[in-house]
């Protein structure tokens, strides 16, 4: 597989082998300004991954720190964000690298309506039903 630029001219393996500190230098500001204003919830968040990588878990890690942005060092790894409802699982990929958890957890669904129902008007139950 070749390994194409994700972010800045730097590949995925380049990105996992740089320090957190130059990576908060190669992301935009908006970014970075997130990375040190979510203080502690992103601090617990991070030692909450370095304890599933160094035992090896390979279970959801649960968050609802939907701001969080992404790591190089969290490639690979499950997360289940929460939408307000539930859990929603995530594969975290290389091209998710700078981007936040809760962009890939929608909290909202695509409404479906069915067929017009009891005490619906005449013109409303004379649509065709697909």
């Amino acid at each position: 597989m070749i390994d194409k630029k994700i972010l800045k001219g730097k590949t995925a393996t380049e990105l996992s082998a740089i320090s957190s500190q130059d990576f908060i230098n190669l992301v935009k500001s908006r970014q970075r300004r997130a990375i040190k204003r979510n203080g502690l919830e992103y601090k617990l968040l991070k030692q909450k991954v370095e304890k599933y990588k160094q035992n090896k878990i390979n279970k959801l890690i649960k968050t609802e720190c939907r701001e969080a942005v992404i790591l190089p060092a969290w490639i690979g790894l499950k997360f289940g964000v929460h939408n307000g409802k539930e859990f929603q699982q995530i594969e975290i990929l290389p091209e998710m690298i700078g981007h936040r958890l809760g962009e890939f957890a929608f909290t909202t669904k695509r409404v479906v309506h069915s067929a017009p129902g009891i005490g619906a008007t005449r013109s409303s139950k004379a649509i065709s039903n697909k």
